[in-house]
Parts: structure tokens; sequence; C-alpha cells
């Protein structure tokens, strides 16, 4: 009889960020000033890591009266300089409408990762793609997206 070690494959790991340990905020810009800029609560993140070397996959949930929606990454790019590229959809009432999420790796190790990113979104095709709408009284012309969030 023969003994057979098999390798192990490590299982696959979900991380969350716990309440108050992360960030959202959403400006509106009129050409290049800001008009207004507003937190917006992230209601869930989680990151999934795979067991074997595969795409891991961010999900983001935003609740505010203003921006209710789900950013979920498809793609996940290693850049150099410990960043991040997530090409992502953003989904709004049901529409998605494609983001490229940009991150900084501010701190990371076995089972934490920080991290600090943008996403630049044009206001008019996102108005008219899902139907987003800012109040009526401020102009704008693209939004910025900001989120850091720490998963553990």
């Amino acid at each position: 009889m023969t003994t057979v070690t098999l390798p192990t494959v490590p299982p696959p790991r979900r991380l969350s960020v716990p309440p108050g340990r992360s960030l959202a905020e959403l400006t509106a810009w009129y050409g290049p000033l800001p008009v207004r800029r507003r937190r917006v609560p992230l209601a869930a993140a989680t990151l999934d890591l795979p067991a074997e070397a595969g795409q891991p996959a961010f999900r983001l949930e935003f609740d505010d009266r203003e921006l209710r929606a789900v950013l979920t990454s498809e793609r996940v790019e290693d850049l150099p300089g410990d960043r991040l590229q997530l090409t992502a959809d953003l989904d709004i009432d049901g529409v998605a409408f494609p983001v490229l999420l940009r991150l900084r790796v501010v701190d990371r190790s076995e089972d934490r990762l920080l991290v600090v990113g943008t996403a630049r979104l044009p206001y008019r095709l996102l108005r008219r793609a899902t139907g987003f709408r800012l109040p009526w009284r401020l102009p704008a012309t693209r939004l910025r997206l900001l989120v850091a969030a720490e998963f553990a």
C-alpha cells in the first residue's frame, strides 16, 4: 500500500468591510468646479478571493436616497506601483453602466486589504442610460465616485 499526498488547495475566501471602516463620496463637477460633494453610505462591500489563481471579485453596495446602486467588478488588473484597475458595472435600477475604478492598495496583509480609489462618470451619459438624476438646481458635467475600504 502506498501513501499519496495530495496538494492542499486553500479554500476560497470572502473578505468584507466591517461597519465604520469604509468611506464613499460622490462629487458632482461642472467643468473644473466641484458643485456638490456628498458622502454615500456603503451598505455592504465584499471581496471574493478564489481558491486557485483566478480573478478576485469586488462588490460594493451603495445605499443613499440619491445613489442606490451596486458596483460589481468584471475584471481586475494589476498595475505597477501597488495599483488595481477594476472594469466594473454600476447597476442602477436594473441598468448596468460600465465603470473604470482605479484603486491604490494602501496596505496589504494575509487577512486584510486597504484600498482607496476613484471612478469618473460622465453625468449626461449616466443620466440617459440609467435615469440617475441629481437635483435640478445642480448643473454637472461629470461625477467622481471616491471609495476607501478596508477588507478584513
